[in-house]
């Protein structure tokens, strides 16, 4: 069996070789953080039953909608 051993030396990631590359990384994790901590509290609101949400102020049909689930501006 042929085994591939690929490894990046640490001197081709400097970040102020490519800034363009490493911000344009940077903005894209935190895009995908903050993608994944919107998807944590919208599953979190649609495992509330109906009288906890109504506890809350909310109705099933508002869970639902992204304009009232991230509307904590």
């Amino acid at each position: 069996m042929h085994s591939s051993n690929f490894t990046i030396s640490a001197g081709n990631a400097n970040p102020s070789r490519y800034p363009g590359l490493f911000l344009a990384a940077i903005a894209a994790a935190r895009w995908l953080s903050h993608k994944m901590t919107e998807r944590r509290a919208r599953n979190a609101l649609m495992e509330l039953s109906d009288d906890q949400l109504k506890d809350i102020g909310l109705s099933r049909g508002q869970t639902e909608s992204d304009v009232h689930v991230y509307s904590r501006y």
